[in-house]
């Protein structure tokens, strides 16, 4: 879970910081928070990931690295229910959930304009 939420917070904030996508995949707004599934279902019943296969750091630009390192640093230490209860307070996943019931299973997808209007509407508020 707390993969899927970092993966979250390095997306929206490299839209704010760099105003593209930091990658394609579809983010929805799952009970738990924003899950990216093409990732949770690779990485599904893991507890740890301790090497990701089909990734490869050197296809990052300077201006990716620099987005995931600023998130890492600022999100990193929090735990997985921390960054959950914090996506779960924000208006991107609240507006994509809409209704549906608490717990319930929903894949309604969070967009980038979504995104990018939140986060950067926080831009310089403290």
């Amino acid at each position: 879970m707390k993969l899927q939420k970092l993966v979250y917070y390095s997306k929206a904030w490299h839209l704010v910081w760099e105003t593209k996508p930091l990658f394609d995949d579809r983010t929805e707004a799952w009970a738990n928070g924003p899950v990216v599934p093409r990732l949770y279902f690779k990485h599904r019943s893991q507890y740890t990931i301790s090497e990701l296969p089909d990734g490869d750091p050197e296809q990052l630009t300077s201006a990716e690295k620099e987005s995931i390192d600023i998130v890492l640093g600022h999100y990193g230490e929090m735990k997985a229910f921390e960054l959950s209860d914090l996506t779960h307070r924000e208006k991107p996943w609240k507006d994509a959930r809409g209704d549906t019931p608490a717990g319930q299973r929903s894949n309604v997808e969070i967009t980038d304009q979504k995104l990018y209007e939140y986060y950067d509407g926080l831009v310089g508020v403290e």
